[in-house]
């Protein structure tokens, strides 16, 4: 079983920046940020495999990065540009399924974080 604990969350105003973090305790093959709000479906932001091949939601591409440290175990999402349309609950997430497709899918992941609150205000 592996534990992911995310860090970083906060409060921005519109335009600002966030950097969220995510360490693993255990191997992990495809790491993801995921982001809910209230009353919809947990959405898929951004994926990464090992190779550090990179997937991004339409929403984000060109104001989020995200990053692997596979040394460190580590998930960085570097959010830029922010807008209240970003706010939500982000989760970090993960599988183990080596050489999978890392997908945005929600049921392709099966650790997932506590989540980190990004409140984004106009």
């Amino acid at each position: 079983q592996v534990q992911l604990v995310e860090s970083g969350g906060g409060s921005v105003q519109a335009g600002g920046s966030l950097r969220l973090s995510c360490v693993a305790s255990g191997y992990t093959y495809c790491m993801g940020w995921f982001r809910q709000v209230p009353g919809k479906e947990r959405e898929g932001v951004a994926v990464i495999d090992r190779d550090g091949r990179e997937t991004y939601v339409a929403s984000v591409k060109g104001r989020f990065t995200s990053s692997r440290d596979i040394a460190k175990n580590t998930l960085s999402l570097q959010m830029d540009s922010l807008t209240p349309e970003d706010a939500a609950m982000y989760y970090c997430a993960a599988n183990d399924n080596s050489g999978s497709w890392c997908s945005l899918y929600r049921a392709r992941f099966w650790y997932w974080g506590q989540g980190t609150q990004v409140t984004v205000s106009s």
